[in-house]
């Protein structure tokens, strides 16, 4: 029987560890699976040694410890008693690099999915990557060059987003194709410049309203605040003022009947933000958990933090605003060490400004609700942002994530069986 630890973090490699189980269970039914995460990788049929499903800023790190430190114990521990064939490590490097130098000496192979963002910043950490990996699969398409210059055997494999999304959608997902969008230059860009769609995606937009128990006739703004409890804690208040105001302006056609709904993470826990959600609610804002892909297949825009969600709004071709707000210490800290332009996934695959970053005090009401409205009124902007998507998504056609990783860690566990029956 193989045995395979995953190792995830946060939400979104929480997610993707719990695609890569079920690929796995569909081709090895009888696989062993042990780890960290949260409900889904346990869902997936995951072990769980403990669950540690946040990531944290430089400064919030610090309440964080005692659970870190729990967690890297059974890790150890784990390791050391059962010796899986292959372990995998998903993004979190600060604790997953620590897991790979004791999994080294063990003599257990390493397979590093989701990698560190070191082409934003620590650069250095490649080479330690590469003294201490059997194998690297990455999930954007720029990384694989990275890694192979430093003598690291790396794939660029797709990303599991586009997974999600098919896993949920189905048909509806529509990649690879314009189907959703009208072809008439006329209509596709709105004529008078009101930006309407071809009628398939107004279908598939008031169909998903209305699976989730929206209006399915009145439009939809989705706010994804992000699924951190830093995220939580600085862009809840904000999604509030942009509510507010987004109803009482003027210039937005029938902004009275816009619905709002704002899709927490499935493993975040309510209770920290309990007066905030409670003060959306009253402002009609509906919170929903684990459906944001829904929620935004159902939107006709949104304004989402930095982060995964970005792409997966890009995916589901839905104009958005980016926002981010960071404690300002980490702000000061990472304006110094960061090396890229943009923070956001979409403007940093695309190589432009493709959507709106509004950071830190320019992650206003008014900023975003300025933003939100060229998006809304004017019919061409709209369609380039659209456009931009569909150029995006191009880079990810044809490769699944999931589905290729589970193959390499069989041919990682398989070499291993090999090797041990040669010596």
């Amino acid at each position: 029987m193989i045995s395979v630890m995953i190792l995830a973090g946060e939400s979104s490699g929480e997610l993707y560890g719990s695609l890569l189980a079920r690929a796995l269970r569909r081709r090895l039914p009888d696989v062993r699976l042990v780890g960290i995460g949260g409900k889904r990788m346990d869902e997936a049929g995951v072990e769980l040694l403990a669950h540690v499903s946040d990531a944290f800023g430089l400064v919030e790190a610090v309440s964080a410890l005692p659970r870190i430190k729990t967690a890297f114990r059974r890790a150890k521990d784990a390791l050391s008693a059962a010796r899986p064939d292959v372990l995998v490590l998903i993004d979190y490097p600060d604790f997953n690099l620590k897991i790979a130098s004791f999994a080294k000496r063990l003599g257990v192979r390493i397979l590093y999915y989701v990698s560190p963002q070191v082409w934003a910043w620590r650069h250095g950490r490649i080479t330690k990557i590469a003294s201490l990996v059997d194998r690297m699969a990455v999930i954007l398409p720029f990384e694989e060059r990275l890694y192979r210059e430093a003598g690291v055997p790396c794939e660029f494999v797709g990303h599991p987003v586009l997974e999600e999304i098919e896993t949920l959608l189905g048909t509806d997902a529509g990649f690879g194709t314009r189907e959703i969008w009208c072809e008439e230059p006329n209509v596709a860009r709105g004529g008078a410049g009101d930006g309407s769609l071809c009628a398939s995606l107004s279908e598939r937009r008031r169909r998903y309203r209305s699976l989730l128990g929206f209006d399915a006739e009145r439009p939809l703004l989705a706010i994804l605040p992000g699924s951190r409890p830093s995220e939580l804690k600085r862009h809840l208040p904000l999604v509030g003022e942009i509510v507010r105001h987004f109803k009482r302006d003027p210039e937005i056609p029938a902004a009275y009947e816009y619905q709002f709904c704002v899709p927490l993470a499935p493993n975040t826990d309510e209770e920290p933000y309990r007066t905030r959600l409670d003060r959306l609610r009253a402002e009609g804002v509906v919170i929903m958990r684990g459906e944001s892909v829904r929620v935004l297949a159902a939107a006709e825009s949104a304004v989402v933090a930095s982060g995964t969600a970005t792409l997966q709004a890009a995916f589901l071709r839905v104009p958005m605003v980016v926002i981010y707000k960071l404690a300002p210490l980490t702000y000061a800290l990472g304006k110094r060490i960061v090396k890229v332009e943009h923070i956001s996934l979409v403007n940093i695959l695309s190589g432009r400004e493709v959507v709106r970053e509004l950071l830190q005090q320019n992650a206003n009401p008014s900023a975003t609700l300025g933003e939100l409205k060229k998006i809304l009124l004017d019919g061409a902007f709209r369609q380039t942002m659209v456009d931009a998507f569909d150029d995006l998504i191009k880079q990810f056609a044809g490769r699944r994530a999931s589905k290729r990783v589970a193959e390499i860690v069989m041919e990682m566990a398989e070499g291993k069986e090999r090797a041990e029956a040669s010596s």
